[in-house]
């Protein structure tokens, strides 16, 4: 389900990640775009400008104040049909202003994590790849649903790298 696969939570010199008291301390991927205003460029869902951000790879990602950045889980996820997701952030993080947004995990969905990475205060933040960003808590339903995420043809299925939105 959870692909690479951490079976104890690691804690030594590191924002922890892998299995937690009642789930997954994910970790973000050395890949993320950072949100800027240098183009005066109005983020629309329906009509996502790819030159709202500029891309960086690297180990420190810094996010400037008052923003934020997309970044995608170092972990494949595989979602099995009678369980659901909901992700929370890290206090680590939390303490220090830096709030991280995913959105549930549907029924047989499977990907790589697009998160989003908001920076509340009025100072640049650092963002640590390869070391926990989030706890993902997992829901077994009674009885599967009618309609799974794969049935449908969810169209974040199977998504690579830090996805931008789709219509």
């Amino acid at each position: 389900m959870i692909e690479p696969f951490e079976s104890s939570q690691v804690r030594s010199g590191v924002i922890s990640y892998g299995v937690s008291s009642y789930g997954y301390d994910m970790r973000v991927a050395p890949e993320f775009k950072i949100f800027t205003n240098v183009l005066s460029s109005i983020v629309d869902p329906k009509n996502f400008d790819p030159r709202s951000f500029v891309e960086f790879e690297g180990d420190v990602c810094i996010v400037p104040p008052n923003s934020f950045a997309l970044a995608r889980s170092v972990e494949y996820f595989r979602i099995p049909r009678n369980v659901v997701t909901i992700t929370v952030g890290k206090s680590t993080y939390a303490r220090c202003g830096i709030i991280t947004n995913v959105t549930p995990f549907e029924p047989e969905w499977e990907g790589f994590v697009t998160m989003e990475i908001s920076i509340t205060t009025p100072l640049p933040a650092k963002i640590y790849a390869n070391e926990g960003i989030a706890q993902v808590l997992f829901f077994k339903g009674e009885e599967e649903p009618e309609v799974s995420y794969k049935d449908k043809k969810g169209k974040y299925q199977g998504q690579q790298g830090v996805t931008l939105p789709r219509l």
